[in-house]
């Protein structure tokens, strides 16, 4: 019996989740698809758990309901960052659309100037990125300027520990196996002229 009602109410979250995610991409402004889709799963979430406690619903003890939540809570999660995050961040995918747009393929050495020349154009990847920071807190853009703030700061130099020391040093790039992205800036000049003054 209690299977079977959490499972109900768990197929009722999906459908749910679902419809909150398509109503508030389809008629309000999204600012981060990440954190929107984060949104709705916590919106979708919290209005499943309240139906538990309705009558039919009494079943469940307050920490198993406590406990369905918390599912619910990281499924939307898991949701958010598997599926609309991943699809409009994904450089996999592109090259997947990419080449299903050029016919079915693209020849390998000039793969670069497809990234470099039209998925930074169609996606507007700069400002898309600068976006998604300005409304993390991790930069402000100032008089032309993009500066880290503190937060942004901290999290850089969590990103810099963690890629050189827990990121693989054996990994496989194009039939080689290297530690090449355990220090992308390994090889880069100190300076690129472009700082702020």
């Amino acid at each position: 019996m209690k299977l079977r009602l959490f499972l109900s109410m768990s197929l009722l979250f999906v459908v749910v989740l679902c419809a909150t995610y398509l109503l508030h991409i389809g008629f309000f402004k999204v600012g981060v698809v990440f954190y929107a889709a984060i949104a709705d799963g916590v919106i979708a979430a919290l209005l499943v758990f309240a139906l538990l406690w309705l009558p039919f619903a009494r079943a469940f003890n307050p920490f198993e309901r406590f406990q369905m939540l918390l599912i619910w809570l990281l499924a939307g999660y898991a949701f958010a960052i598997s599926v609309p995050t991943v699809i409009d961040r994904s450089l996999s995918f592109y090259i997947l659309e990419k080449l299903a747009q050029r016919g079915g393929g693209i020849r390998q050495d000039a793969m670069s100037g497809v990234f470099s020349q039209e998925y930074m154009k169609e996606h507007r990847l700069v400002d898309v990125r600068l976006t998604e920071q300005v409304e993390s807190g991790t930069i402000t853009i100032e008089d032309g300027c993009v500066k880290l703030t503190d937060k942004g700061r901290q999290l850089a130099g969590f990103s810099r520990y963690f890629r050189q020391h827990f990121l693989p040093r054996h990994r496989l790039l194009m039939g080689e196996y290297t530690d090449a992205l355990t220090d992308p800036f390994r090889h880069g000049s100190s300076s690129g002229g472009y700082e702020c003054r």
